[in-house]
């Protein structure tokens, strides 16, 4: 038992573990870790029975904890902390303002690559001698587990060709002829290339032509030779050799035989080596690019130089195709250049395919590039650049905010109106924008926020004082903005001039532009073939089986999917219901627009930018290379195609289902509409010499958000907005919470909502708390849903108390014994 001296001469340490708990957890640091333990180091504890973790230090001590006897930590992962001082601090910030668990910041912070897996594998007991009680599958496992000294759950379940051998394990186990254990693996491993150099002593010239000559009689090893000193003269400069030459040099040419190289390396005259390298040598560096800014440019970088004097936040608010990339480029220039690091965000990875290429040309490899699609080692690598100084400017999406910056003096935004900032599921259910401007006050750095149609809240914050304004209401290069021609479906459908989903207009305006030589972009923000199937006798309709929702069909691959939980069902040859064969498509998605443009155009070059086509990691760049390239006339795509992509050659967009879009039953609706249709729009005519032209199809031509797009009206869309979210309390003259309560038991889930709501209304009245009522979609994943809207005036009450008075109400409800398996999501400033 532990003395009371030794006790208080023990070092602990609090500790933040990836899990959903809502405390840290005090370990103790064995002795031999005590001098080398720092705050933002991993470890590796257990915790629980079986699980290992991977943890971070938020604190040390010598404290031990009251409640429960401390446990030792396995491991010391890091000499120097990966985690900094002013991150643990924005994590704590992160889980209090968005009602969350600490744990849950670090697993969404931390890449995968450096978080450690925990794998159950099985090794022989040496102990073990009575085989006589083996069965004759159990001895050809256990001579399989000598054999290997260790396997895993996997390969043992390989080896008999059964899925679950609990059972099997089990009885080893208690026969005791294995040992389980955890084997840890550390998931990150450093790209290395393989290299060769000639050994110290024929460097010199003599030694080079002897040792030339004596390889005569074997000209293969003669030409491994040669080639190697055609690449590095060592002649001219023997500390040339120190580098050496890839390996691969001498693989690319079909002439050079690998045996022969793996000879000269046993003879001693080539030695071969290792080295690091960076993943990202791939990514065109250029020569350094000189920005000249136009006046109207220079005029939008002071402006906001001087608002940077006074404001924290400035929005640039520059309509499509102003150039606000090169203003970006000059700001980040000048931060660089006063030390300080930059980050930039975007909120898709699409965007981040054309600006990487530009913004690596101009700063060469002090950029890293930090995004979902990139693998955990290349995510590990830029972590690991930033803490190492080699990294002082990242271009990433939302979780790049986590990085470890420590002398952050600018976050650029672009596209700050974007929802993809916004993260949903998992916890913490954050806004990236809104994390970069308390994350630059922690730095004491500027925060730019970028749009050519900004958020309201943005917008209205600007127009309060609370954020610098400035404004860029040009397009580069004189360059006009496009002519917008609003298509009547109503009336093409009574003359029978519609093809399917395309208007003769359309189709015209697309043979027109195929004829020219020039491209075009068609926009349908649905996925897939078809929204939904449907039987023309019964009117069955495709649903999936966990969801309240349709089932979308996906031609190419011959399925129905539901894009909420991923479930997929064969397509019916005849209607479930009734038996009839007539089951048709019902709506369009992208894939049916596509199929359709081969059959109306079949000389066009059709490809389709979606979910379903970008999933590989370059898939996006092959698409968009191409279509630079002039490889593709009409690219048919999802909202994807709308983001800040720069094409020359695009002189059409084409616009399908802009009513749907319009009239969404949620009350950012109409800004959505118009920041999506106008920001595909600007995808148009981005060349003085080639005016655009945006066709949009709609049932009523007369809606007022149209005009205010085919105007280019950001202003009067915002002020036809504005007195009505004032009226109804919406943002941004109120903050919004949402709670989704969830049960498999549809009754379960509506009792639990209505207490919640109850308790919620005592306090805060029944103008702040709306519903619960369901969702659009009332069942998800077999769990029925019911939300709980809360408005929370900005200046009227105290919002940090309001949450804590949520919080603590969600928590009575979870503790009612009546309620079990309830499940309860806060969302704070949902979108």
């Amino acid at each position: 038992m532990t003395s009371l001296f030794e006790e208080e001469n023990t070092l602990f340490a609090d500790l933040i573990l990836p899990v959903p708990i809502p405390s840290l957890f005090t370990y103790r640091v064995p002795r031999e870790m005590s001098g080398m333990i720092k705050v933002g180091a991993r470890v590796i504890v257990q915790f629980g029975q079986k699980r290992v973790l991977t943890a971070a230090v938020a604190h040390l001590h010598t404290t031990p904890p009251v409640k429960y006897q401390a446990k030792y930590i396995l491991e010391l992962l890091d000499e120097q902390p990966i985690l900094t001082t002013r991150q643990l601090e924005l994590f704590n910030w992160v889980a209090d303002y968005y009602l969350c668990n600490i744990g849950e910041v670090l697993n969404v912070a931390l890449p995968a690559g450096l978080k450690i897996t925990s794998q159950s594998r099985i090794q022989f007991n040496p102990e073990f001698e009575y085989y006589d009680l083996l069965t004759d599958l159990e001895h050809v496992v256990v001579d399989e587990i000598k054999k290997h000294q260790t396997l895993s759950y996997e390969e043992i379940e390989r080896l008999v060709q059964k899925n679950n051998i609990t059972s099997l394990i089990k009885s080893l186990v208690g026969k005791r002829a294995v040992i389980l254990f955890e084997e840890v693996k550390e998931k990150y491993k450093p790209k290395v290339a393989k290299k060769v150099r000639l050994t110290p002593g024929f460097l010199d010239n003599d030694a080079l032509v002897q040792l030339t000559s004596s390889l005569d009689k074997v000209p293969k090893q003669q030409e491994i030779l040669l080639r190697y000193l055609s690449h590095v003269p060592v002649f001219n400069n023997s500390d040339l050799n120190l580098k050496g030459l890839d390996k691969s040099i001498f693989s690319q040419n079909d002439g050079l035989s690998d045996s022969a190289l793996q000879t000269l390396i046993k003879k001693g005259i080539f030695e071969q080596f290792e080295i690091f390298v960076s993943r990202f040598d791939d990514i065109p560096v250029g020569t350094s690019v000189e920005i000249k800014l136009t006046e109207s440019q220079q005029k939008a970088s002071t402006k906001i130089y001087d608002h940077f004097a006074d404001k924290e936040v400035v929005l640039l608010h520059g309509i499509t195709g102003s150039g606000k990339t090169e203003v970006y480029i000059e700001l980040i220039r000048q931060a660089l250049e006063s030390g300080s690091q930059v980050l930039f965000l975007l909120p898709e990875i699409a965007l981040t395919t054309q600006i990487v290429v530009r913004l690596r040309k101009v700063f060469g490899d002090v950029m890293g590039i930090y995004h979902s699609k990139f693998s955990d080692n290349e995510r590990v690598e830029v972590w690991k650049g930033i803490l190492d100084g080699k990294f002082q400017f990242v271009v990433g999406v939302r979780s790049a905010i986590f990085l470890p910056f420590d002398n952050l003096g600018l976050i650029i935004v672009d596209e700050e109106h974007e929802t993809s900032y916004k993260q949903h599921d998992p916890a913490p259910r954050y806004n990236a924008r809104d994390v970069a401007i308390v994350m630059a006050y922690m730095h004491k750095g500027k925060v730019l926020l970028g749009s050519a149609t900004p958020s309201m809240e943005s917008y209205f914050h600007a127009q309060q004082g609370r954020y610098g304004l400035v404004e860029m209401t040009e397009r580069f290069g004189n360059a006009a903005l496009p002519t917008f021609e609003l298509i009547d479906i109503k009336k093409e459908k009574k003359s029978k001039k519609m093809k399917n989903e395309f208007s003769s207009v359309l189709i015209e305006n697309l043979e027109n532009n195929i004829r020219n030589k020039e491209q075009t972009i068609l926009f349908q923000n649905r996925r897939g073939y078809s929204p939904y199937l449907q039987c023309e006798e019964c009117n069955w309709i495709s649903e999936c089986s966990n969801c309240d929702v349709s089932l979308t069909y996906h031609m190419k691959v011959g399925e129905l999917r539901c894009h909420y939980c991923g479930h997929k069902e064969e397509v019916p040859r005849i209607c479930p219901s009734c038996g009839s064969p007539k089951v048709k498509t019902m709506g369009f998605g992208t894939e049916k627009i596509e199929e359709e443009l081969n059959l109306l155009l079949p000389a066009a070059r059709v490809q389709r930018m979606d979910l379903d086509t970008t999933r590989a990691k370059n898939a996006y760049q092959q698409i968009i290379q191409e279509f630079e390239d002039g490889g593709i006339d009409i690219l048919v795509g999802t909202q994807m195609v709308s983001k800040g992509l720069d094409f020359d050659n695009v002189s059409i967009v084409g616009i399908f289902d802009a009513d749907r879009m319009i009239h969404f039953p949620e009350f950012r609706a109409s800004e959505r509409a118009f920041q999506m249709l106008t920001q595909v729009s600007g995808r148009a005519g981005r060349r003085a010499d080639k005016p655009g032209k945006v066709l949009i199809q709609t049932a009523n031509p007369a809606q007022k958000l149209l005009d205010f797009v085919v105007n280019g009206d950001y202003i009067g869309m915002y002020n036809a907005e504005l007195p009505e979210r004032e009226k109804f309390h919406y943002p941004p003259y109120t903050r919004l919470i949402k709670i989704t309560v969830k049960h498999l038991d549809a009754t379960t889930a509506r009792r639990a909502a209505d207490k919640l709501a109850g308790k919620l209304v005592e306090n805060l009245g029944t103008g702040r708390v709306l519903g619960p009522q369901p969702p659009l979609v009332e069942r998800v994943r077999n769990q029925f849903l019911f939300d709980i809207l809360i408005k929370i005036e900005r200046e009227k009450i105290n919002f940090r108390a309001a949450k804590s008075f949520v919080q603590e109400k969600v928590i009575d409800v979870l503790s009612d014994k009546t309620l079990k398996s309830i499940h309860i999501v806060i969302d704070v400033d949902c979108i």
